[in-house]
């Protein structure tokens, strides 16, 4: 369970810092050096990068281009600690453009953070980021939620234990569930 920020996550509480003050900075080698050399980083638009260097060369290219001058704002929510050594930071945050004096509300994103300590301190192992838009979920009797189940019906048994399925990513096949 999350739990309120205390004086033993400062090292957590500083580390996002770091990386947001790295972005704002246009800092691409600092920004990545916030994070592992195998870290994985999901963006809010759900590409994923592997690797630091990946992460940099990205950021460099943002940085220098559609992101010169940016602030990237925000704060850590809460720290939850799985061992001594790995912990789920949850923080809100936004990129902020040179011409804005405040962050629309529609660039809100909020980032999940699996932190790990190494020899040289806290380091990101992966990060998720994704904007923060929630979805109202239809009440069951509701027109959406009727027309569901009488899709799902009409589909038949087969449908609904996912036999003959197959997910594609771009035209290819990444997983079958019908084996």
């Amino acid at each position: 369970m999350s739990r309120a920020i205390t004086a033993a996550d400062a090292d957590l509480v500083d580390l996002f810092e770091r990386m947001c003050a790295a972005w704002t900075a246009g800092d691409a080698d600092g920004y990545g050096a916030c994070s592992t050399e195998d870290g994985d980083y999901v963006s809010y638009d759900g590409a994923r990068a592997r690797g630091r260097r990946v992460m940099v060369e990205n950021h460099d290219r943002l940085f220098r281009g559609v992101l010169t001058g940016s602030a990237l704002v925000g704060q850590v929510e809460s720290v939850r600690h799985l061992r001594d050594d790995v912990a789920v930071v949850h923080a809100t945050g936004s990129v902020l453009m040179p011409w804005r004096a405040s962050v629309p509300g529609r660039r809100l994103s909020r980032q999940t953070i699996v932190a790990v300590r190494t020899d040289h301190g806290w380091r990101i192992a992966a990060l998720h980021n994704g904007r923060v838009r929630p979805v109202r979920i239809p009440a069951p009797d509701s027109l959406p939620s009727r027309a569901s189940r009488a899709m799902t019906r009409r589909a038949g048994p087969a449908h609904r234990l996912g036999r003959r399925r197959r997910m594609t990513w771009g035209g290819r096949v990444t997983r079958r569930t019908d084996a």
